[in-house]
């Protein structure tokens, strides 16, 4: 379970609603979070999936981790595994990756 910066991103990032199972799709929703990535993003509602990346809180305003996604690539990259071409290892779809690796 990743600790955020602060209660309120922690209520954010936690949202659960008895009318939406997506958070997409859902007002109520406004920041997504990317565990493998360690990305935080404002979520745009306009149908689709998308996000646009926050480097800091919007509640406390501190800086938010710094984003994973080119480690991530890196490391599939280093152990020859082709997103989209070959599965992706189920540890890879979440935080653990980053277990026991050093932060850049």
């Amino acid at each position: 379970m990743t600790n955020h910066c602060c209660e309120a991103m922690s209520r954010q990032v936690d949202v659960s609603c008895a009318e939406h199972d997506n958070p997409y799709s859902c007002p109520d929703a406004l920041i997504e979070f990317s565990a493998k990535f360690q990305e935080y993003g404002l979520i745009i509602h306009d149908g689709g999936t998308s996000s646009s990346t926050i480097e800091f809180c919007p509640w406390c305003g501190r800086r938010l981790p710094e984003s994973q996604r080119d480690r991530w690539f890196d490391e599939l990259e280093r152990r020859r595994i082709e997103p989209g071409e070959d599965g992706i290892p189920a540890e890879f779809e979440d935080d653990r990756w980053l277990a026991g690796q050093p932060r850049s």
